[in-house]
Parts: C-alpha cells; structure tokens; sequence
C-alpha cells in the first residue's frame, strides 16, 4: 500500500517513520473509511523538536497579536467555506449525525472568532501601582511554550479548536494527537491552519495511539504544557508522566452528570412536554457519547411514573442510521469497543436490579442500519440506586438512569453524589428553588431549565475527578500563557543594605 502521510511535521506531511499505517472505519457499517499513518515514538520526538524550533528561533511568538488575531480570523472563514465537507467528514467518522456535524463546525468557527477577539481586545499589561514614581511595574502574559494536545474521538474536531484557538493566538506551538478512531477531521483542521498562513513547525500533528504517541507527549522534556480530553484513567497516566518534568497540566475527564427535575417543572402541559423533550436531548444526543451528557435523570417521586413513561415512549420513536441519512436522529456508537462496553453497563444494571422501561439491545437491521454497525437502542434504566456501576460511572453511551426524591435536600445530595462534577441542571418553575439548588451543585456548569448550551466565552471544565482547569472563557486563554512581573527602577540607587 501506498505511503499514507497524515503526519505533520515542521510543515511537511509525511507517513510514519516506520511505515505503520491504521484503518478508520464508518461506525455505521464497519467498513474501512480511511486509511491514516500510524505514528510512534520517532514521529512525535520529530514533532515535539520541531515545534522546539518555531518557538525558540521562530517569528510566530515574537508575532504582534493583532496578527495572530487575525490568522485566527482568516482560519475561522476557511472552516466556513469547506463546512459541508467538514461536517460530512466528521458525521461520516464518528457517526453522528450530519446536521450535529455542521453545527460542530459552526462551533468550531465560533470559537476561533472568540479568542481572537479576546486576544486582541486585551491591553499590553497590567500596570502595578508601586507606591512611587520612581517605579514602572507592569504585569504581562506571555506564551508557556511547547503545548502537546490529546483530543478524544467523541467531539474531534471541537475539542481540538478548544485547544488550538486559545493556545494560537497566546503564541504558542503545538503537537496534537487527535483519538487514533476519529483523527480525519483534525487533519483537515491543520491544513487550513497551513492555508491560513500558519509558519512551518507552529502546529505539528501525529496520529496515532495513546501508547506510544499520547504516553511520549506526556512526558516528553521539551513539552511545556499538556491537554488532555477523554477518560479519567487515561487522565491519570497523563497527569502521572507529566509529573517528573513539572510541566503544566489541563485535564477534562468526563462526568456523570445529573439531571434534577421538580414536579413543578411539570405543572403544565407545556412544562411537561419542555422536560421530557429535554431530558431526552441531556441523554441521547449524539447516542450519548458526550462528556456533559444528562444521562442521570434524578426526578421527583410524585411525577416519577408519568414523566418516565412519557419518556420512554419518546425514546423508542427515536430514529436511528447512518447520520448522513435523511431523518436519522441518532447514529451509531463510534466503535466496537464502545458498543460491547454499552451492552455490557446494561446487563451489569440488570443484575443490580435495574428495570428496564426501553432498549436495552441492539436493533434489527434495515436499509439505514447495516447488521455490521454499532447501534444501540436508546435505553432508559427505572429504579435506579447509587451502588450501581451504571449510575457511578460514565457509561459513553444511549443510557438514561431514573433515580428519585421527595425533599430538595435529597435532590441535592443525588445530584452531588459523583466523584465526578462537570455539569448538571435543575428544573423548576420555582425561580428561587432553581438558583438555590444551583448554587448548590458541585459541578463545572449547571443549566437551569435547559441543558447542553455552552458559550465561548463562559469556562468550561469541571470539580473533583473531572479534572483540573478551564477551557474557553478568559481561563482558557489563561490555560495557555505565563504571567510574568516586570519591575523597572526608573531611579536606581545604591541600596546601602551592607556596609561595604
């Protein structure tokens, strides 16, 4: 087979040293959609040292950030001309549907604006008022350096820009590793960084595995700074490798993420129908595989009948295929691994004692369903208690755990009762008890009367084993940049501490 060159090194794309190469397969039918190098430890050292050398001698950090600013800008118009393209390449490679995947790019763009605008919208400095005119003290920010960029296979090319955008436009360079199941819309995202006008070395890509290439960035000498999206146990090996070279650390680990509804979110006919739509939208969107997604419905005793019956039916109408498919609303699980992972948390809930109210399989194959894809029906689990595995840990998949409560204080305490803590919500047509159970909630964000939306320029990440630091906002700015004290003696003088 012929060279396949998805490694980007010092500007040049080229195939693995060794000349390794990987199948990336539609998770629709499981048929081969790509082929990409498989990279390893010689791939990502080449990588790490070139982007060592744009930094070092390079002009991207020297660059005016007006500048950086405005290639972030011409970046953010390139995803726009090819949207179609880019969301057919992620729909087609994760599995999602198409219209998720053009809304991605629109994301994507969004944020590339976002940071711009904030990068360029800042003042020189900080001025530090010393007590005397005899001193100019000003506090700047400057670029951490070499930053290495792990993104998971859920949302590939998003949590890629969540990265590069902010970590661009601060003055860094990079090496990313996009997850070795859905890498190709990464590799899109980096030729338009080249288009755009991006120097040779400032972003370096390798595709490959977590061990060797996600293991070597980590503790990799030369890094400065590593970002890393996906599981807590990956996470920790991260944190872990990075520890002995003490570089700076981000991490967003998942959750397991509570949905509180209040029996007075449901007084209505309206209301009702609002927070089933939308406990079906927390759960199921994108077959679940969504670090915030709702898949912990904890709601009130007295509605709990009705609302899960209600949502149960709705759930079994859900429509799945292949997301480039007309009407599709739910395509497959992204691989073989997560499927058997996902057959594997409902039988586990069963034995625990878990009531089925819909799914619980796999479909029956038709025209839009081949019998070799992953697809998992939408399965909502009744009588749910905390000892479960399936309501303790991120299950990644089409799976909705009921709990109940009769007080707010028991609400909150469900709801807090995760080792996790990256995103919740609370509905209630209470506005007082909405922002006061809120305020309560350990976790990174929390919807109130609605759940999914995210801005750019509001922080995300998460408390407790959801990891540590911030993306988007200010703080994801902040993520990727030193601050650094600069005090001028305009008056120098002997200071006479010694006597000489």
């Amino acid at each position: 087979m012929a060279a396949v060159e998805t490694i980007h090194v010092d500007g040049v794309w080229q195939a693995a040293v060794s000349g390794a190469q990987r199948e990336v397969l539609d998770p629709a039918d499981a048929k081969t959609l790509a082929v990409v190098a498989e990279g390893g430890v010689e791939d990502t050292d080449a990588a790490v040292a070139a982007a060592r050398r744009a930094f070092d001698q390079g002009p991207w950090p020297g660059t005016p950030v007006a500048e950086r600013a405005a290639l972030l800008r011409r970046v953010a118009d390139l995803l726009q001309r090819d949207r179609e393209t880019i969301a057919l390449i992620e729909s087609r490679d994760t599995g999602k549907t198409l219209e998720e995947g053009r809304v991605d790019v629109d994301d994507v763009t969004n944020a590339f604006r976002y940071f711009a605008d904030l990068a360029a919208g800042e003042s020189a400095g900080r001025v530090i008022d010393a007590g005397t005119p005899d001193v100019h003290s000003v506090v700047v920010h400057e670029p951490v350096g070499v930053c290495a960029m792990i993104t998971p296979w859920n949302y590939p090319l998003l949590q890629a820009s969540w990265k590069i955008a902010p970590a661009l436009v601060a003055g860094n360079t990079f090496v990313i590793k996009p997850s070795e199941v859905t890498p190709l819309s990464t590799v899109h995202l980096v030729r338009l960084l080249a288009e755009a006008g991006l120097p040779a070395g400032v972003a370096n890509l390798v595709t490959g595995t977590g061990d060797p290439v996600g293991a070597r960035l980590s503790e990799h000498p030369d890094v400065d700074l590593i970002s890393f999206t996906g599981g807590l146990i990956s996470g920790t090996k991260v944190a872990q490798a990075a520890a002995p070279t003490v570089k700076k650390v981000a991490l967003e680990l998942g959750g397991k993420n509570p949905n509180v509804v209040f029996a007075d979110a449901c007084a209505t006919a309206e209301g009702f129908d609002t927070a089933v739509d939308q406990a079906l939208n927390a759960a199921f969107i994108h077959s679940g595989q969504v670090c915030s997604a709702g898949a912990r419905l904890i709601i009130e005793e007295s509605v709990r009948e009705r609302f899960v019956a209600e949502l149960a039916r709705r759930a079994e109408k859900i429509k799945l295929g292949r997301g480039t498919e007309d009407g599709v609303e739910c395509g497959p699980l992204v691989s073989a691994q997560q499927l058997d992972k996902t057959e594997a948390y409902v039988a586990s809930a069963l034995a625990e004692g878990a009531l089925l109210r819909c799914g619980g399989k796999q479909p029956e194959p038709n025209e839009v369903r081949p019998a070799t894809g992953y697809f998992f029906l939408p399965t909502v689990l009744d009588q749910c208690h905390r000892e479960m595995r399936v309501v303790r840990e991120e299950t990644f998949g089409p799976i909705l755990t009921v709990e109940s409560f009769q007080t707010e204080d028991e609400a909150v305490t469900l709801a807090n009762d995760t080792e996790y803590g990256l995103a919740g919500a609370v509905w209630s047509a209470d506005t007082a008890r909405a922002r006061r159970v809120a305020a309560r909630l350990r976790h990174g964000t929390v919807w109130i009367n609605d759940y999914h939306p995210y801005l750019p320029q509001a922080e995300w990440g998460g408390f407790g084993k959801s990891g540590v630091g911030r993306e988007l906002g200010p703080a994801g700015l902040d993520e990727y940049r030193e601050t650094k004290h600069v005090y001028e003696n305009l008056r120098p003088s002997p200071v006479r501490w010694f006597a000489g």
